[in-house]
Order: structure tokens, then C-alpha cells, then sequence
């Protein structure tokens, strides 16, 4: 391989097709806790955590008032949020609990702990915290060995009741 990545690399922002501008920010800003930063006229807006320019911009330039993409075609699969702490993802599966929002999967993939639940869209939506990486499984040859099992999420909200 000729070129390789630098290591300090990161997804910058995703940017959604949304079909309804004002129920996705319902979702992503009053349920999910994202501030919104800009307007961009009626058809766009930006949002993000701790006041980045934008974690996440929504738009409706080719798609106001459509219905979802269809499942089994290409695209993006899921926007995934990563939480800096386990009790971060406590938090915010029990808003998502108590709004009675439905989720379509909860995970421990031995790196981390992700919950799994669908925008308004039908965008998929990935909230996890990963593990600290020296926690990591790793095979007896020393590489990484996910995995997809039940999470537990008696055990995840229990931090909540924790002082």
C-alpha cells in the first residue's frame, strides 16, 4: 500500500437528505440533544455538540417531502454518535426510553456499547461509547475480535441510579 490514512484522521460531519426539515430537528436537536448553530435559509441547517461549526447538517434540497430510501439499496447503513463516557449513553437511551422513541437494536461489540434506532427518515442511527481500547478483546494472535452480543442495558441505565 502506497498511502495510508494519517492516524489523526476523523469523520469531519455527515450530511442528511431529510424530507421534513423541522421533524428532524425535533429528533436530532429537541430529542437527541444537538444545538443547532445555523439556519441556511428554509432548507438546510447545521447542528452539532460543545458548539462545533457541525457534527450534522440537514437539508431538504432533493428530497422535501419524500418518503425513506428504499432498505435494500445503497446508501448510508447508519450516522454513527459516539458518546466519552459509558454513563453519556445511559443518559441518553434512558431520554430515548422515556419518550417511549423506538429502538431497533442494543449491542455490546467488545469495543464498545451501542444502541441502534432509526431518524424520522428512516436514516439509521448508531449512539455507542467505546471502551477504553486497552479493554478491547483481542484474539490470541493479537488481533481484533469484535463481536455482536446482547448489551446490557439494566446494567447501562444502573449507572443512572449511581451517585
Amino acid at each position: 500500500m502506497d498511502y495510508q490514512v494519517p492516524a489523526g484522521t476523523r469523520i469531519g460531519h455527515v450530511h442528511l437528505k431529510v424530507a421534513d426539515l423541522e421533524r428532524s430537528l425535533q429528533f436530532y436537536r429537541d430529542l437527541l440533544g444537538f444545538e443547532l448553530q445555523q439556519y441556511y435559509g428554509d432548507s438546510a441547517a447545521f447542528i452539532s455538540a460543545g458548539g462545533y461549526h457541525h457534527h450534522i447538517g440537514l437539508n431538504t434540497w432533493h428530497s422535501k417531502g419524500a418518503g425513506p430510501a428504499p432498505r435494500n439499496y445503497p446508501g448510508l447503513y447508519h450516522t454513527a454518535i459516539l458518546y466519552p463516557e459509558r454513563r453519556d449513553l445511559a443518559a441518553i437511551l434512558k431520554r430515548l426510553v422515556d419518550a417511549g422513541y423506538p429502538l431497533t437494536g442494543a449491542s455490546d461489540h467488545g469495543v464498545s456499547e451501542a444502541i441502534y434506532l432509526d431518524d424520522p427518515d428512516g436514516n439509521g442511527v448508531e449512539l455507542y461509547w467505546d471502551r477504553p481500547r486497552d479493554e478491547w478483546p483481542l484474539s490470541a494472535s493479537g488481533e481484533l475480535v469484535m463481536t455482536t452480543d446482547r448489551l446490557d442495558v439494566e446494567g447501562l441505565l444502573g449507572l443512572l441510579d449511581q451517585s
